[in-house]
């Protein structure tokens, strides 16, 4: 253990109270209350959301798949390797199905624990002095974290990585701080669980240990790097043997996909990313959101937002350079990590048709505002310089009291306002409506099962396929139609989400038959029923017109396709049924003893809502 083992986690100022003093207790207070405030913003935020996207492929799966089977937690997502984020879904969804207050307290949970955890890893840093409060602030309500915490699937990504970037930082301070291995344990078993919800946790404990080797720097202990390894070893090898077991498993699973972009690519991903997206960010931006539905909001700031930040940042680095002591690390690995998490994002999303926006959406970069905490605490602790001259005096005046009182209370300004806008553009979310309108008017009509047909463009694109069909999104509902391959009434849900009449947009026609008044006549061994011309392999939907001798099923095929079970009426009816194959006749075949069937003329090809006039 560190002989200066106190100074490791605790502020070097003598003038600083210890933490059981009246400050301490009310900067402790405060703290929490901005932690409560934070939780409150971000909830009314989060109750005024829905279930978007992935959300939608999250719940759909879980309704799919068991629980606990490999299929469901182990699934390659887009990437990503995410067996805590879907096992969460998934226990979600089977509490609250398709219910959006529970992923909101999800998330609302998520985002608290990670509040904490900066708060416990900035009172190690600096100890219960009021510039903690100034640091917590910007952390709390920064934007840069807004768009990954709206959106769930996000959310279960973003969120417990801040949580334990922060969390086993802290145990690796504790650790140097007091020996005991049981910071050891704590921050192995939560680089395991932030593992387990996203792949970008393996940066955890490079993050930790680059915070403890940058804490002894400042504060002047020599060889800070062998220092760090030396007192965190215990927490460092148990997380290397987790990260070559995790590797192995992600190896084994997701396919990333990975494309290095061309020199000019990257350069326009980096300015979109940090000119456009963290440089404004760092002042409260960008106040201003835009959005192609049904696509995320992303940050478009005003250019003098943008060349204010940038002065600021610029301002504020040759500022702390020249007044602390042995900061200049503390910058240089705060912008790695930044670069780090834009390097991936290029790595994983750039592409033929990835638009450089998506750098603007900040959720790649959302847990470098935990680093960044990080980084102003340190500057922060560190030593100041007696040999500052004028940038001294600037940054002395800057630090008074009532000066910067009033920055911090400006920056938290301007955030809330960037998430007041936010929360404008996420509100704009046309998914919503059709889920809403839909949830009812299938609860409305629960008597007549419905043919599968994809959900609205503006709440999954075909790309999503096949979680982007009806049966697969609205599959955790248990007030509902059954979704089926034939149903005795074509209806079919419109863009806003009504059940609508359908009918059949008619590709070939099936026969008239050969046997007045029947058609074709179906017999126990069965028959084929003719089209007029071939079809081209899909999945079509024939209108079967026909007469039944008793109630029963039969099995229909279109081709070599793979025949479907159709239930049957006594009498003059109608089926429609859904099937994949080609050829130039269905094939229809009574499963019921001495069902048999005439079979007339009707139109095979796609559904269509409304009314189709065919000649």
């Amino acid at each position: 253990m560190l002989a200066v083992g106190t100074d490791v986690v605790a502020p070097r100022d003598p003038c600083v109270p210890p933490a059981s003093t009246p400050t301490a207790r009310r900067v402790l207070a405060v703290a929490l209350l901005l932690v409560l405030a934070q939780t409150i913003t971000r909830g009314v935020l989060a109750v005024d959301g829905n279930l978007y996207w992935d959300d939608l492929i999250l719940t759909g799966r879980a309704t799919a798949l068991p629980l606990l089977s490999p299929e469901f937690l182990f699934h390659n997502h887009d990437g990503h390797f995410m067996p805590a984020a879907f096992l969460t879904a998934g226990v979600t969804t089977a509490l609250a199905p398709l219910q959006w207050w529970a992923a909101a307290a999800t998330l609302i949970g998520l985002q608290l624990l990670a509040a904490l955890a900066v708060l416990r890893v900035l009172w190690l840093l600096l100890g219960p002095r009021p510039a903690l409060l100034a640091v917590l602030a910007l952390y709390l309500f920064a934007p840069l974290t807004l768009p990954a915490f709206a959106w769930w699937a996000a959310g279960l990504n973003s969120l417990p990585l801040q949580a334990a970037l922060a969390w086993v930082a802290g145990d690796a301070l504790l650790l140097a701080r007091t020996g005991r291995r049981r910071y050891a344990v704590t921050g192995t078993v939560v680089t395991v669980v932030a593992l387990a919800f996203f792949e970008k946790s393996v940066l955890v404990p490079f993050a930790a240990y680059a915070l403890l080797a940058l804490t002894l720097r400042v504060d002047g202990v020599a060889a800070p790097l062998r220092t760090a390894w030396r007192e965190g070893r215990r927490l460092w090898l148990a997380a290397a043997a987790v990260v070559a077991v995790w590797a192995a498993c992600y190896l084994a699973v997701a396919t990333t996909g990975m494309r290095v972009p061309a020199p000019a690519e990257a350069a326009q991903f980096a300015h979109h990313g940090t000119s456009l997206g963290v440089v404004p960010a760092m002042l409260g931006g960008p106040w201003r959101w835009e959005r192609w539905p049904p696509g995320p909001p992303w940050a478009n700031p005003p250019t003098g937002l943008v060349v204010a930040g940038w002065i600021v940042l610029l301002g504020t680095l040759v500022v702390t350079l020249r007044c602390t002591q042995r900061t200049g690390w503390v910058w240089a690995a705060a912008a790695a990590y930044v670069a780090a998490s834009e390097a991936a994002m290029m790595l994983a999303r750039s592409g033929p048709g990835t638009t450089y926006e998506i750098a603007q959406t900040l959720r790649y970069t959302s847990d470098g505002a935990v680093v960044l905490a990080f980084g102003f605490a340190l500057i922060v602790r560190a030593p100041r310089r007696a040999d500052a001259g004028r940038v001294g005096a600037v940054a002395r005046h800057l630090t008074r009291p009532v000066v910067a009182t009033a920055i911090v209370l400006g920056l938290v300004a301007s955030s809330l306002w960037s998430t007041v806008t936010f929360a404008r553009s996420w509100h704009d979310n046309p998914g919503a409506d059709y889920l809403a309108t839909a949830r009812a008017s299938l609860a409305a009509h629960r008597d007549v099962p419905l043919l599968d047909q994809p959900v609205s463009l503006m709440t999954l694109l075909p790309v999503a396929a096949p979680w982007n069909s009806a049966a697969h999104v609205f599959a955790p509902l248990a007030d509902r139609p059954e979704f089926a391959s034939s149903t005795p009434e074509l209806r079919a849900l419109d863009e806003s989400g009504r059940l609508v009449e359908a009918t059949i947009g008619a590709v070939r026609w099936i026969g008239p038959g050969t046997e007045p008044g029947c058609g074709t006549r179906i017999g126990q061994a069965g028959a084929p029923v003719p089209l007029d011309g071939p079809v081209m392999i899909w999945e079509w939907t024939a209108q079967l017109n026909y007469f039944a001798s008793v109630d029963g099923t039969v099995a229909v095929g279109l081709g070599a396709g793979e025949p479907v079970t159709v239930p049957v009426r006594r009498g003059l009816n109608r089926a429609y049924v859904r099937m994949y194959g080609t050829g130039t006749e269905l094939s229809v075949r009574p499963l019921t003893p001495g069902l048999e069937l005439c079979v007339g003329a009707g139109p095979v090809g796609v559904v269509v809502q409304g009314t189709v006039t065919v000649p």
